[in-house]
């Protein structure tokens, strides 16, 4: 089930048009060559590589900014407010992006960053902040309560607690947003398709569509991009598997 998928997808990457026309995807492949990648090159992939590459680094960077001193303050206070702000957070659950894509593009736009790539990373980060202050909010709390005590009794201060105590005993948690975060910007379609236009800030997701025209489809080519675009997901989810499948079952923090 994994692997036919996968064979056709590296199958046609490698093959010449008339190769793939003519022996259908199930094939195997008559001609080795790379011709695919290099059209995929002389048709922007580079730009929308780079593109979807800010995207993703700035999201992963507001996530975590913002999510761990929001977790730690929820884990540790107790107050009506912070109880709300966390409610608050937890309704964003609740409403998909397509429901308030209208609203948001009208926003966008008043702010000037219609057709930019900050208008695409802020809706984008903040569409990731409820689901990723849940999972982090779960693993802090699994930190013993012991160990709070102890670090109050050695004299630390808040920070010291924070940054010596929860964010090293969080690190399952952490990779777990870093991974969810960064596959929400690295996948996202809807935001780049209503947010911007020009072929200067299109995303990978949107600069797929270069290899379908009227007169047909450049199928190797285009899942020559596929796999290219894969490859870092791929690398990301490799080395923070083990963190990312703790952090989601909840015991990050022990």
């Amino acid at each position: 089930m994994v692997g036919l998928p996968v064979y056709v997808m590296l199958g046609a990457s490698v093959r010449t048009k008339p190769d793939y026309t003519a022996g259908g995807p199930m094939s195997l492949p008559g001609t080795f060559g790379f011709g695919a990648f290099t059209r995929d090159f002389s048709s922007g992939f580079g730009r929308y590589f780079l593109n979807t590459a800010v995207v993703t680094a700035s999201v992963v960077a507001i996530v975590l900014l913002l999510v761990p001193p929001l977790a730690f303050a929820i884990v540790r206070n107790r107050g009506r407010a912070t109880s709300g702000v966390f409610r608050l957070f937890l309704l964003g659950l609740a409403v998909p992006a397509q429901a308030v894509i209208v609203p948001m593009f009208y926003l966008i736009s008043k702010a000037g960053l219609y057709d930019n790539l900050i208008g695409v990373i802020l809706p984008t980060a903040a569409f990731c902040l409820p689901v990723c202050a849940l999972i982090l909010t779960g693993t802090m709390r699994d930190i013993g309560g012991e160990l709070f005590e102890a670090m109050a009794i050695d004299g630390a201060d808040t920070r010291r607690v924070f940054f010596q105590l929860v964010l090293p005993l969080s690190k399952g948690g952490l990779s777990t947003i870093v991974v969810f975060s960064a596959l929400q910007a690295w996948n996202g379609f809807l935001f780049p398709l209503v947010l911007t236009q020009s072929e200067s800030s299109k995303v990978l997701t949107l600069g797929l569509y270069n290899f379908q025209t009227q007169y047909g489809t450049d199928i190797p080519a285009l899942l020559a991009a596929v796999v290219l675009s894969t490859v870092p997901v791929l690398l990301v989810y490799l080395f923070a598997r083990r963190a990312l499948v703790q952090g989601l079952m909840g015991v990050g923090g022990k």
